[in-house]
C-alpha cells in the first residue's frame, strides 16, 4: 500500500480527534467490518513449513497466515512492520473488532537447540528484580525513540517449564506512563531441534483470565514435525544455541522483543495519537477507541 493510500485510509478512519474521543463512527465500524471480512481465516491442522511445526487447532481458535496476520498487526492494531511474523492465532469467540480481542503472534527463531539443563536452577524472583533494575536504561532508550516509559510491574504468570513437552510459558504485567490500566504480555516458547517457536499475546491486564485460558489451551496444540522435535537433536551435526532457558524469559534475546520491540506497543499520552507520526501505523478501530482509557494499543 502506498503512503498516499495509507494517509487516505487514515483520513477515512480517523476524521478528527474529537470523533475518536466520542467513539467509532458508523463509517468506521463499516470499514472495520469490511476489513475483517477480507481476511482469510483457517482452522484445524495448520502447517508452519518455515519452522517445521504444526498447530492442531480446536474449534476455539482460527488462524491467519503471514499476509493477513501482518495486515491485522500493522494496519488494524498499529504495530510496526515485522517480516518475522509467521501467523496469528485468534480466538474464534471474540471478534477482532471487539475491545477485548487478542491474538497470539507466531514467530520462529532458528538460533539452535536450547539446553534445558538449567531449568530447575533458575530463580525467577531474582530475575524479576534484575529486570526491574534494567527498566531504568530501557526507558531511556524508549524516550529517545519517542515513546513514554513502560515499566515492568511483575509476573502476571510465573514462568513454568513443561519438562516433557519442552514448552516454557510465562506472563508479565507492565504499566505504560499515563495509562489508566496495565498491560499483559503472555509468552509461550516451544523448544525444537533447531530453534524455538514463539507465541506472544499482548492485551490489557483486565483480560488476563481469558488470555491465560486461551494460551494454556494452545499449549498442547503446538508441536514440531517428526525429525524436528527436541528429542531429535544430534549434538554431532546440529547447532547449539549460545543461551539457555533463562535468556528466553529475561535475557536480551527474544524476551526483550516480547517486552517492547516485537509488537511495538504504540503508547498514547493524553489521548494524543502518537501513531499519526508514522504514516499508516494507525489503530483502525476497536483497539484504539474502546481501549483509550487503558493507554496502550496492543
Amino acid at each position: 500500500m502506498s503512503i498516499r493510500a495509507l494517509l487516505l485510509s487514515t483520513a477515512l478512519l480517523l476524521p478528527s480527534l474529537a470523533a475518536a474521543n466520542s467513539g467509532p463512527t458508523v463509517e468506521q465500524q463499516r470499514a472495520a467490518s469490511a476489513f475483517v471480512a477480507s481476511l482469510h481465516f483457517r482452522d484445524g491442522d495448520i502447517a508452519i513449513p518455515s519452522a517445521d511445526a504444526q498447530l492442531h487447532l480446536s474449534k476455539q481458535f482460527r488462524y491467519l497466515e503471514k499476509g493477513d496476520a501482518r495486515r491485522v498487526l500493522e494496519q488494524m492494531w498499529g504495530n510496526p512492520p515485522d517480516d518475522s511474523v509467521l501467523g496469528l492465532v485468534v480466538p474464534a469467540d471474540t471478534p477482532l473488532t471487539d475491545g477485548h480481542s487478542w491474538a497470539a503472534v507466531v514467530t520462529y527463531n532458528d538460533d539452535g537447540y536450547i539446553s534445558d539443563k538449567d531449568a530447575a536452577d533458575i530463580d525467577y524472583d531474582d530475575m524479576m528484580s534484575d529486570l526491574k533494575e534494567a527498566d531504568v536504561e530501557d526507558n531511556k532508550e524508549r524516550k529517545k525513540q519517542g515513546y513514554e516509559a513502560l515499566n515492568l510491574i511483575g509476573w502476571a504468570e510465573a514462568p513454568r517449564y513443561d519438562q516433557v513437552g519442552k514448552k516454557l510459558y510465562w506472563a508479565k504485567e507492565l504499566h505504560a506512563a499515563d495509562a489508566d490500566g496495565n498491560t499483559l504480555n503472555y509468552d509461550i516458547r516451544v523448544l525444537g531441534r533447531r530453534g524455538h517457536l514463539s507465541l506472544n499475546a499482548v492485551a490489557a491486564m483486565d483480560d488476563l483470565p481469558a488470555v491465560r485460558k486461551g494460551m494454556q489451551g494452545l499449549l498442547p496444540m503446538v508441536e514440531f514435525e517428526q525429525g524436528a522435535g527436541y528429542a531429535d537433536y544430534d549434538a554431532k551435526t546440529d547447532k547449539l544455541a549460545t543461551y539457555g532457558l533463562a535468556a528466553l524469559v529475561g535475557g536480551g534475546v527474544a524476551a526483550k522483543a516480547g517486552l517492547f520491540g516485537k509488537l511495538g506497543l504504540l503508547l498514547l499520552k493524553a489521548w494524543k495519537l502518537v501513531a499519526l507520526a508514522v504514516a499508516g501505523l494507525i489503530a483502525m478501530i476497536g483497539k484504539l477507541f474502546t481501549r483509550k482509557n487503558k493507554g496502550v494499543v496492543s
